[in-house]
């Protein structure tokens, strides 16, 4: 009987539940701040990365990736910006200026991180896992990753409009 009684405390163990996909379990400091927050934080959600940049030609593209936001937030969907300067220094070097561009110019919402590389031997270690993890890292500004809430990677090129249906989809599958 107790043998019975310790499984069925373990099988109902919060802990079970609460498990962070080892890709989000990292420490990223916040845009335009000296705040760090853990993306085990959204571990409960489905989770778009977009690496972004300020003076790239698909900077439309936040106008879009907000409205995505918005449409799937209550579905527990987020997305989560990161600045780069990697692609030719399309992006502020000053944080404020990032912060402030996406806030005035495309009313952007959604969490943004800190400007870091994203490429390379100098990509931030969230960056190389996502590369590990799909075989793909970005090739340009506005690369997406489309993580589950049990931590697959699926990726996608700058070319992947954020509108389009056939991108609508995969986040639906996994929502």
């Amino acid at each position: 009987m107790k043998k019975i009684y310790l499984i069925l405390i373990f099988l109902c163990s919060p802990l079970l539940y609460s498990q962070c996909p080892k890709i989000l379990d990292h420490d990223i400091r916040l845009l335009d701040s000296t705040e760090y927050r853990n993306l085990c934080d959204y571990k409960e959600k489905t989770v778009l990365v977009v690496n972004v940049a300020s003076r790239c030609g698909y900077t439309y593209q936040y106008e879009a990736l907000q409205k995505l936001f918005l449409k799937f937030e209550s579905q527990d969907f987020v997305i989560l910006g990161f600045p780069s300067r990697d692609f030719f220094f399309q992006e502020y070097k000053d944080e404020s200026k990032v912060k402030e561009f996406c806030s005035t110019k495309y009313g952007v919402t959604f969490p943004m991180f800190s400007t870091s590389s994203v490429k390379g031997e100098k990509a931030n270690k969230f960056f190389k896992d996502l590369a590990g993890a799909t075989g793909e890292e970005p090739g340009w500004n506005f690369h997406k990753y489309l993580i589950s809430r049990e931590g697959r990677v699926e990726s996608f090129s700058t070319k992947t409009e954020p509108d389009s249906a056939s991108f609508i989809e995969s986040i639906k599958k996994i929502l």
